[in-house]
């Protein structure tokens, strides 16, 4: 795996743990020789996945729209920094450079992202592993509120392994190596 893209918070949120696991898998990413694709910012999550990743000798791309230049105070040390015109162009442009998609906690722009690179997997717009680091139990009621869909109807098991949850991030770029992609066909039964 050549590049994971990570999503997360442009905020460092209520507890210090999200930091310290954002910079871990940072590191970790850098240490497997896996380069980060993220929204290019230095403050909050984003900015401890970068800096740590970094640190670790890793290539760091960040993907920046021109309105979130001052807001999120775009990083200034990345291997690469793409300003982009919108948020459209953004995500595009992260997933254009990703073999894969890690989501951190973060708030709505977090879970935009991730259910934007979801729903591309499920309609077979790409093949890509998507996982999400349930950091201190921050994506334990998403996977209940998922099972929840299946349960009503609402999203096939085939879609829902799509997305994989673990609390601890080797484990998911240890399942992203085995990944095979499938092609997924969004109305069979």
């Amino acid at each position: 795996m050549g590049r994971v893209c990570v999503f997360c918070g442009s905020s460092p949120g209520r507890d210090a743990r999200y930091a310290r696991d954002a910079a871990a898998v940072g590191t970790l990413l850098a240490e497997r020789g896996i380069g980060v694709v993220y929204g290019g910012a230095s403050v909050g999550l984003m900015g401890a996945v970068a800096d740590a990743a970094l640190a670790a000798g890793g290539e760091v791309i960040g993907v920046i729209p021109e309105n979130l230049l001052r807001v999120e105070i775009a990083h200034e040390g990345l291997t690469e920094q793409h300003v982009v015109a919108n948020m459209h162009e953004r995500k595009a442009k992260m997933a254009a450079l990703a073999d894969g998609f890690l989501a951190l906690p973060g708030g709505a722009g977090t879970l935009e992202e991730l259910f934007e690179v979801w729903t591309w997997a499920q309609l077979g717009l790409h093949a890509k592993p998507i996982g999400l680091v349930d950091a201190g139990g921050y994506y334990t009621r998403l996977g209940e509120f998922i099972d929840h869909m299946v349960e009503e109807g609402f999203l096939d098991t085939r879609s829902r392994d799509l997305v994989t949850i673990d609390a601890d991030p080797a484990a998911l770029l240890d399942a992203f190596a085995r990944h095979r992609a499938e092609p997924v066909d969004k109305w069979a039964s």
